[in-house]
């Protein structure tokens, strides 16, 4: 039997969305552990039964500590015992779960997981490189620049400020001027590793669809989610009750577009998973204004990640999971050592003679 992870929780301003999606995952795979990483970084092992209330005080009762070991060997240990697992199941949202932090730190440990490397965990996270990717692509963004004194934006206000490294709604928020973005970018706890500006587009749609590559490229039905309030964009509570099934929650899916934009949709979305090279299922956000399509970002691990949006073709929560993991199993992560044979240090003379 396949021995399974879920990996949940985490230093992040997401981290009660992740431990919603671990749970559930644990949920429909019932030979998976669960592995809980709290607030301040600590791993700990805990029961695969409990609620989402169990974690709202912090660490579970009865969660047994562990320690995460890198190199030959390493891994997630329980005292001088090693807990070995074929493959984590990445349930985390935001943060070093998502940068590519903890995907490098497993790679160094030895680790299979789902979900994508950290290469394209770093590129998918940081809006302001993903942007630039999309645009040499040959693919519209809206105009995105880092907040800086010396950077003040071309395009006129209202303006989004967005932070540069971060998932969900969290810390974005609409300004009429430059001096205030300025203002926000350093005071706000959410933009201490940058902030970016983008225009804010009046009466702009949010499109997204979910795409997956294993067993074979395959994208879901779209999604355009509703705003509350059309001054703004579309809150943490709009993104993460919708996969909640809140009845309180209004969204468009599938949505009906008409053919031309449809196809347009979806052929960007395929070119985006490919140019970040995704893993497991992204989710590819859209803005549709005023006739024109911007690729706005994508969730390379999205809440609940995403299987509520696959209704068509429909997928149940088991057999994405599953996909998913035997995805990481077929494509474990080996590091290139290729070419490192001793050569250049057998002939590379005295280090005395390189320091003259």
């Amino acid at each position: 039997m396949t021995r399974i992870a879920t990996v949940f929780g985490g230093p992040s301003p997401e981290h009660d969305v992740s431990v919603s999606t671990g749970l559930q995952a644990a949920r429909v795979l019932p030979e998976a552990d669960c592995l809980y990483w709290s607030l301040t970084g600590d791993w700990y092992l805990t029961s695969r039964d409990l609620e989402l209330s169990d974690f709202a005080d912090g660490v579970p009762r009865k969660s047994r500590r562990l320690d995460l070991v890198v190199g030959p060997g390493g891994g997630y240990r329980l005292g001088r015992k090693r807990l070995a697992y074929d493959v984590l199941v990445n349930c985390f949202h935001g943060g070093p779960g998502e940068d590519g932090t903890v995907q490098g730190i497993w790679d160094m440990a030895g680790l299979c997981y789902t979900g994508p490397g950290q290469g394209a965990s770093s590129l998918g996270m940081d809006k302001l490189i993903f942007a630039a990717a999309v645009r040499a692509a040959g693919m519209s963004t809206v105009d995105r620049h880092l907040v800086a004194p010396r950077f003040a934006p071309e395009f006129d206000p209202p303006y989004i400020v967005k932070p540069r490294s971060g998932g969900s709604s969290i810390g974005i928020v609409v300004v009429d001027d430059y001096p205030t973005a300025l203002a926000v970018s350093r005071s706000s706890p959410h933009l201490t590793d940058g902030a970016v500006i983008e225009p804010y587009l009046e009466g702009a749609r949010d499109i997204q669809v979910a795409v997956r590559r294993y067993p074979e490229l395959e994208l879901s039905a779209i999604e355009e989610p509703t705003r509350t309030n059309q001054r703004e964009i579309l809150t943490y509570s709009e993104k993460y009750l919708a996969w909640g099934d809140s009845p309180a929650i209004e969204r468009q899916l599938p949505v009906v577009l008409p053919s031309s934009l449809e196809n347009q949709v979806r052929a960007q979305a395929v070119a985006v998973a490919e140019l970040v090279g995704i893993r497991g299922i992204s989710r590819v956000d859209f803005l549709v204004h005023e006739g024109y399509l911007y690729v706005n970002e994508i969730n390379t691990l999205p809440g609940s990640l995403a299987v509520y949006l696959w209704i068509d073709p429909p997928r149940t929560r088991a057999e994405l999971l599953r996909d998913m993991i035997a995805e990481a199993l077929a494509n474990p992560r080996v590091l290139n050592t290729a070419g490192a044979d001793g050569t250049a240090l057998r002939g590379g003379g005295a280090i005395a003679a390189k320091l003259a």
